[in-house]
């Protein structure tokens, strides 16, 4: 009998839903771990079939940090030949949108994919947190300056020297949450809401998500102008055309993605 895979996932029309599957370790995040969520991303973003991804951990636990006893003794040295936490600008350069479907521990490396992730639907167990400083190292996968940017640097500041975690209503409250539900439908909503972006047309969808992330890690300007320029290209598609028929001649449009 075979171990089951760490990481699963299953396509539902244009939904593809990913599953991280470590949990007799609270899903830490192991090297293997990540290097299959990877090449799965990767083969889904290569599927034109999937427009539109959900990634959880289950009912019980997003992933409650990095595999610390992988870590514990290692050199600087290996750490950089690892190439380990570089190996997450892969999943950031799916052109697809990818949607967190949060229940129990979001917790360091866990709160940092989250993070990735373009929209967070949480349950109401749901728990954020970077307690890194509590085993004598910081966030190093994006946590010290995305968090800072999802919910501002005066309470990112204090998350991340005291390590304290935010449940999904102060997330909520504060923006890095888009919204909760019980953990009997957090998934289903998450992937209710990923078939509505799907049904939109993908390269507008990918353009618009490309201005908002530019424009979130950059000047207002420089934001202003990504924005212009995908707007502008967008009337080079064919689903341009359509969208705009059929709002004239008062029909539903039929996007093909090109």
């Amino acid at each position: 009998m075979t171990d089951a895979p760490i990481v699963l996932h299953e396509i539902n029309g244009a939904v593809a839903t990913i599953t991280l599957n470590r949990p007799q370790a609270l899903n830490a995040l192991s090297p293997e771990l990540m290097d299959a969520l990877i090449t799965i991303i990767a083969e889904l973003d290569g599927n034109d079939a999937v427009r539109c991804l959900v990634l959880t951990g289950g009912p019980r636990v997003f992933a409650a940090g990095a595999d610390i006893k992988a870590m514990a003794e290692a050199s600087p040295t290996a750490i950089i030949e690892r190439r380990s936490i570089e190996k997450w600008e892969q999943i950031r350069r799916c052109r697809k949108p990818i949607i967190a479907a949060i229940s129990g521990y979001a917790l360091g490396g866990g709160c940092e994919l989250a993070m990735l992730c373009d929209i967070i639907v949480a349950s109401e167990t749901a728990q954020f947190g970077q307690p890194e400083i509590n085993i004598g190292v910081i966030p190093g996968a994006g946590g010290t300056q995305r968090l800072t940017r999802a919910i501002g640097p005066y309470r990112a500041m204090e998350l991340i020297l005291t390590g304290v975690m935010l449940s999904a209503r102060d997330a909520y409250a504060v923006g890095l949450v888009n919204r909760i539900c019980p953990v009997e439908s957090f998934l289903a909503e998450a992937q209710r809401l990923a078939a509505e972006i799907a049904a939109r047309p993908p390269i507008a969808v990918r353009m618009a998500r490309e201005a908002v992330r530019y424009g979130a890690e950059t000047t207002v300007r420089d934001g202003l102008e990504i924005e212009r320029r995908n707007f502008y290209l967008l009337f080079d598609t064919e689903d341009q055309k359509e969208g705009m028929r059929a709002f004239i001649e008062k029909r539903k449009a039929d996007f093909k993605g090109k």
